[in-house]
């Protein structure tokens, strides 16, 4: 089995992506993991103003954007037997990504979301995620025993036994001696530090939106300690995290940037203003970005900050979760 630079584990789905301008969003500063809320009219019929079918999930999101950029990768995915799953591995082929690892399932269809945007300026969103085969992704190391990569990187888990698998991958890559970068999905974050501490310890970035990051910390604090100004400051998250055992650690916050901690310094990059088109997949291009940028520059943070800033933005430009993902020289270019 050839050896990869990087692998990428977790979901692939079919993005269908409505706009609306007749959503309303307000504010709930009150719940800290939950600062905004987009409501619509009960039983009313709702009038869609665009509509998109695109391919987006963690795993083939970052599986693009790591090949654009020069890097042999693997994505380790789930898809059902049926056309969207053909379509998730012809895209991937297409896009240099090797798919001798994606695992068809032949009883569960290919997973999908549909993702409910708002039509203003910053055009933010919210999706409602159908997992669907995703769930039953499996990782047996007997079946990989010649797999070689230098980094893994892991994206959002699914199903009843999302936490067996997770401990396969870890417990693979100490193995191996593979570099893990970590962008845990819900289920994970619910799950909290407790449960989360040993992968913690055996990151080597851990990388967080803000909200993301104050659930987690608040998983592992306790109740009477919990300081909401403090929680909303990106540093403040950082320190904790990095506690918790991870190398580097990593925390975006939209509009304002993005902060990364190796626990000698504190790094910040401000986000470039582009006209926003899409919202879908700016995370994944950025956490793909910075451990490209990571790898390539030797472990440079800050310019793998900007890394991550340049193909976010790229991806806010165009419509779908992978269209708009910069390659290496378009990239360096618009640094």
């Amino acid at each position: 089995m050839a050896k990869f630079e990087i692998i990428t584990i977790g979901g692939a789905v079919r993005d269908i992506t409505f706009f609306t301008n007749q959503g309303k969003i307000f504010a709930t500063p009150e719940d800290l993991t939950a600062q905004k809320m987009l409501a619509f009219e009960y039983g009313a019929k709702i009038k869609i103003n665009e509509a998109h079918s695109t391919l987006g999930g963690g795993a083939a999101n970052t599986a693009v954007s790591f090949s654009r950029l020069g890097f042999k990768t693997a994505s380790i995915i789930r898809v059902g037997k049926d056309e969207d799953g053909k379509h998730v591995i012809n895209k991937l082929k297409k896009e240099r990504v090797n798919c001798q690892l994606v695992q068809v399932d032949n009883k569960t269809r290919t997973g999908f979301s549909f993702i409910l945007a708002v039509d203003k300026k910053d055009r933010e969103h919210i999706a409602f995620v159908y997992r669907g085969a995703n769930e039953n992704l499996i990782f047996d190391p007997k079946k990989v025993n010649n797999l070689q990569a230098n980094w893994l990187y892991l994206t959002s888990f699914s199903g009843s036994h999302w936490l067996k698998e997770m401990k396969n991958f870890f417990e693979f890559a100490k193995k191996q001696n593979i570099k893990v970068a970590w962008n845990p999905g819900i289920l994970q974050l619910q799950a909290g530090k407790k449960i989360l501490s040993t992968f913690l310890e055996n990151t080597t970035a851990l990388i967080l939106n803000k909200d993301e990051a104050i659930e987690l910390v608040l998983s592992g604090m306790k109740v009477g300690r919990r300081n909401p100004h403090y929680l909303n400051r990106p540093i403040y998250l950082l320190n904790i995290l990095k506690d918790w055992g991870p190398k580097i650690v990593v925390v975006t916050e939209d509009k304002n940037g993005a902060w990364a901690y190796d626990g000698k310094k504190m790094y910040h990059q401000k986000a470039k203003k582009v006209k926003v088109v899409n919202t879908t997949g700016v995370g994944d291009a950025f956490g793909s970005s910075f451990i490209a940028g990571l790898i390539k520059n030797k472990g440079d943070v800050i310019t793998s900050l900007k890394w991550g800033m340049a193909n976010s933005a790229a991806i806010l430009g165009k419509m779908g979760s992978q269209t708009g993902l910069l390659t290496l020289k378009e990239l360096e270019k618009d640094l």
